[in-house]
């Protein structure tokens, strides 16, 4: 398969290896925003290069707690598209988010008619506050970006809100969502086994070689597919066309190669020339998928149901057993220790699957 839709180049039979390609691939520099969709995207061992470096956070008005800003708790995310717009002699890359909502009554002298903002997307550390921040209970360091960035998305959101740079900050893996130490000799292992090769905190030749993550909810990476899109359409009155950028994943392949959901028991790709992704866990699914892209409010209609039509059937994984599951979580295998390029079309196969499902296991989450 690819990394979108191709001719079939290989047989259904499930002791086959498959190969198709990917369709879509996706970057979100600023958690909960709407994604950016690439042609090419360098990924490492954090996922896609500036995906999810930046969080926003509701800053609670009698106790000054810090309250994460998603789409399921804000679904005005929707109304905030970024850009990506390359670096010059000038400066460096920057990420270029436009409100398409109301604009506020007054906005911040310096933007662009007060419907954009500008943000650096490697800013300098020397400059910014250093604060302690924590997503899903697993706590980092990070950066203030300013009152500047921070008023700007307070006067759209409705709230107090601050802007936040992970930086050098890292945040730790939880539970058994770990991939594999190696892949190597994996090929007749199961999924959990697997996972015991693996020692949290073991360090194998360098600071960033245990991993660790951005503001990704769990895992670098999320993997989707095709097939499995079009059987969520099926289920909607009338064959409603969600759209898969609503399930916020970075690679989708087109999957014409198999049926919906056999994704469930990948558990390693390969894409392209040796290209090799580990797939730990799946992605449970929230009222995020309810969301109103045009409103930035819960959807009404058939649109506001893709979340109940999925609780039906899709309750497959044991360890979250009230969330449908769509995706799965993946890491950069252990083996590149150095960034790779995929592009859309790269051909994808699957190399290992497992015989049992993935059982979610995140500490209070």
């Amino acid at each position: 398969m690819k990394v979108s839709a191709v001719s079939l180049l290989s047989t259904r039979l499930s002791n086959q290896l498959l190969t198709w390609s990917g369709s879509k691939l996706y970057v979100y520099p600023i958690k909960g925003l709407r994604g950016i969709e690439l042609e090419s995207a360098e990924i490492g061992p954090q996922g896609i290069h500036h995906d999810r470096r930046f969080m926003l956070y509701e800053v609670q008005a009698t106790t000054g707690v810090l309250k994460k800003i998603q789409l399921d708790t804000h679904p005005a995310c929707a109304l905030f598209e970024p850009r990506i717009v390359p670096g010059s002699q000038e400066g460096g890359s920057e990420v270029v988010v436009s409100f398409l909502g109301n604009p506020p009554r007054d906005g911040e002298p310096g933007d662009d008619d007060h419907g954009s903002v500008s943000v650096p997307l490697e800013p300098d550390l020397s400059t910014l506050e250093k604060i302690s921040v924590d997503l899903h209970g697993s706590p980092a360091s990070a950066y203030r970006m300013g009152t500047g960035y921070d008023n700007w998305f307070s006067q759209r959101f409705g709230v107090e809100t601050m802007l936040v740079y992970l930086g050098d900050g890292r945040r730790a893996v939880l539970g058994k969502t770990l991939p594999p130490k190696a892949a190597q000799g994996q090929q007749q292992r199961g999924w959990i086994s697997s996972l015991t090769s693996y020692i949290p905190g073991a360090r194998q030749g360098g600071e960033d070689s245990t991993p660790w993550i951005t503001f990704s909810d769990v895992a670098p990476l999320m993997v989707a597919s095709e097939s499995s899109l079009q059987d969520v359409r099926s289920r909607l009155l009338g064959g409603y066309p969600v759209e898969m950028y609503k399930f916020r994943p970075n690679i989708v392949v087109d999957g014409q190669a198999e049926d919906a959901w056999a994704e469930d028991f990948w558990a390693e790709l390969r894409i392209g020339p040796g290209n090799t992704l580990q797939l730990t866990g799946n992605c449970v699914r929230c009222v995020s998928l309810n969301v109103d892209y045009k409103t930035g409010k819960p959807a009404e209609g058939e649109e506001g149901n893709v979340l109940k039509r999925l609780m039906k059937d899709r309750r497959v994984d044991a360890g979250s057993k009230w969330s449908p599951v769509f995706g799965r979580y993946a890491f950069l295998d252990g083996r590149h220790n150095e960034t790779i390029t995929v592009s859309v079309g790269d051909g994808v196969e699957v190399t290992r699957r497992n015989t049992e499902r993935s059982v979610w296991d995140w500490p209070d989450l």
